[in-house]
């Protein structure tokens, strides 16, 4: 008899509540924790109550068991205070990075509180959780989002739906309307900045069940956040930002790439969610002042030979 089976078998009496700790199912716990899973009780509770049946939780468990994000195996994940639908194969949504929404928020917020109606893009949307949580929290927002890999663009889809957002199939910029050039005020990307010889390092789960291009950032991992850099003034409103997490020891290149491009930058930090987020700002558009009739004559009296 297969492991699941025997599972299976030993959850077919009705489950109880997973409210109290004590009525879970200790089979469920039991191959967690063995698993490796440093919070099996919470993640029993959690596969009890999304289970419809003794076999499904069975199977559910054996995903977990070998290595399955728990999103995946859920199906979902919380961020932002949503319950966002993450698809296998789609990169899982840090809480980290509900820093980084944080900061968007405030930045939307702000323009908002202009009179306009804020322009929001969410790049590298992996599953659109950052789209969807940033247009939940500012209401009346124009939303898009874009991703390369098919399955996240899938599920982005359903997620920002409620929003009315539109998520586009592409390479960063490339498949964004023409029409929002120069016009985003918010523009969130979640690039990969792991270095490539890092990549081996992740978690398992990591590794084996999120797209490689989700998490590879290249040599020093900042080879997909220069491409983003470079290209953003061109797409930013006057005064407009661009927001992308990295690592901590790359603040400082990250910086420098988002200066050489005509951005503004700063760095904003969280200990709390060990969370590190460049800003960079396109300088708002000067106002030229028309010439005055009279300075208009001195310069043309200047010009005369």
């Amino acid at each position: 008899m297969s492991s699941s089976q025997s599972l299976s078998q030993s959850l077919s009496q009705p489950s109880p509540q997973p409210s109290s700790r004590s009525a879970l199912p200790s089979s469920v716990v039991d191959r967690l924790r063995v698993a490796g899973c440093v919070f099996a009780e919470d993640e029993a509770a959690l596969l009890v109550a999304a289970a419809r049946t003794p076999e499904g939780l069975a199977a559910m468990v054996e995903r977990r068991v070998a290595g399955h994000p728990l999103e995946h195996v859920l199906g979902w994940a919380e961020f932002g205070g949503l319950r966002v639908r993450v698809d296998p194969g789609v990169f899982v949504p840090r809480r980290r990075t509900e820093f980084l929404l944080g900061q968007a928020v405030a930045l939307g917020r702000a323009v908002a509180r202009s009179g306009r109606r804020p322009v929001a893009v969410d790049l590298c949307c992996g599953s659109g959780a950052v789209g969807a949580a940033l247009a939940a929290a500012l209401g009346a927002v124009e939303l898009h989002a874009c991703d390369i890999e098919p399955a996240a663009v899938r599920c982005a889809r359903r997620n920002v739906a409620a929003a009315g957002g539109r998520v586009h199939e592409g390479d960063l910029f490339d498949p964004l309307p023409v029409g929002l050039r120069g016009r985003i005020d918010v523009l969130t990307a979640n690039v990969p900045y792991v270095p490539t010889e890092e990549v081996g390092l992740l978690p398992s789960e990591a590794r084996e069940y999120e797209p490689l291009v989700a998490l590879d950032g290249g040599a020093d991992g900042l080879h997909v956040l220069r491409r983003v850099a470079a290209e953003a003034p061109r797409w930013l409103a006057p005064g407009g930002h661009l927001l992308v997490e990295t690592g901590e020891r790359q603040a400082d290149r990250a910086v420098a790439a988002f200066r050489r491009s005509g951005l503004l930058p700063r760095v904003a930090a969280s200990d709390e969610l060990c969370a590190t987020v460049v800003i960079g700002t396109r300088p708002p558009a000067v106002a030229v002042e028309p010439p005055t009739a009279a300075g208009a004559a001195g310069a043309a009296g200047a010009a005369t030979p």
